[in-house]
């Protein structure tokens, strides 16, 4: 029996319509949808599966969103599929999983990217911080060049999407710097993104405080299936560490690579993206070429990972 896992993307994966088929097609994701609708006491559902776009764009709006859409997901492959051998999450989407294995309720995780998507829009005035994707060059490279380049502000590695390619982040005259540098040093590309903050960075700290509260206000539970953490690269079951490693997650990197690998030493050979959009199948395959990456988040993806049961309609 192959060992799978289930990965849950992060913010960028949005658009309007997202989880609609699935809400429609069966019972299971409809429920999701209503108990996050419940649970926020505003329709996040019509948010998604109609806009508009520049409303479901808003970080406060998008972490709950594509945390919905991606438990919807999962209501429907869990089903077909059982309990998986481990669980990952790509920055938000760790609030995907740990929802997934039963170490938090819907509720309690919507609410909680609700906050943490809106002191994330809080903590850093609009054009202070900036954050760039860093292709062909190894991340300890990156790393070196983003020290040499904070001159006193912050820039570093936000993100370790893959062996060749680190986003960066922090003050964006030090982006700026880090980013010319890394070109003379061979990168192939540097390219700013359009975020609304520097993400997972040093300049995120007033976020942590703040976030403590609404956590700290969480019953997490032990988990059904260990649950590979950004901050570690590593599986937790510990329900007293799930708080300080998500308040960790806040200004510490993304190991994305390292999480893969994981997945990989643990015996994975097959991960489920579930959730708008692929992502990290891309990522993926990149990293760890033995472990097959499938996507769910509509009916022909579902069709395309499920070929021999068919889609049957809602009751």
């Amino acid at each position: 029996m192959s060992r799978f896992a289930f990965v849950f993307p992060g913010q960028g994966s949005q658009y309007v319509g997202m989880g609609k088929e699935l809400a429609a097609q069966f019972p299971e994701a409809r429920a999701v949808f209503d108990a996050a609708d419940d649970a926020l006491g505003e329709k996040l559902s019509t948010l998604c599966f109609e806009g508009p776009e520049e409303a479901l764009k808003l970080t406060a709006n998008t972490q709950p969103a594509i945390l919905t859409v991606s438990i919807a997901a999962h209501a429907v492959v869990a089903k077909r599929l059982g309990a998986p051998a481990f669980v990952a999450g790509h920055s938000l989407g760790e609030y995907s999983a740990l929802v997934a294995v039963g170490a938090m309720s819907l509720g309690d995780a919507v609410r909680a990217v609700r906050a943490r998507g809106t002191f994330m829009q809080e903590a850093v005035p609009a054009g202070v911080g900036a954050m760039a994707a860093v292709l062909g060059l190894p991340a300890d490279k990156v790393q070196a060049i983003c020290q040499e380049s904070a001159q006193g502000e912050v820039v570093a590695p936000a993100n370790f999407n893959e062996p060749t390619q680190t986003v960066i982040a922090g003050h964006a005259a030090a982006v700026e710097r880090a980013s010319a540098a890394l070109k003379s040093a061979g990168a192939k590309r540097v390219l700013p993104l359009p975020v609304s903050a520097p993400f997972h960075c040093g300049l995120m700290q007033p976020v942590v405080p703040r976030l403590d509260e609404v956590l700290s206000k969480v019953a997490f539970k032990v988990p059904s299936a260990p649950v590979i953490t950004n901050v570690e690269a590593a599986p937790n079951t510990d329900p007293s560490r799930t708080k300080p490693l998500l308040l960790s997650q806040v200004t510490g990197s993304v190991r994305w690579v390292e999480c893969v690998q994981t997945l990989e030493r643990e015996g994975v050979t097959k991960v489920y993206e579930l959730g708008p959009g692929k992502v990290l199948c891309g990522l993926v395959k990149r990293i760890a070429t033995a472990i097959e990456a499938v996507h769910v988040e509509d009916l022909k993806s579902l069709d395309k990972a499920f070929p021999a049961a068919p889609v049957a309609a809602a009751s």
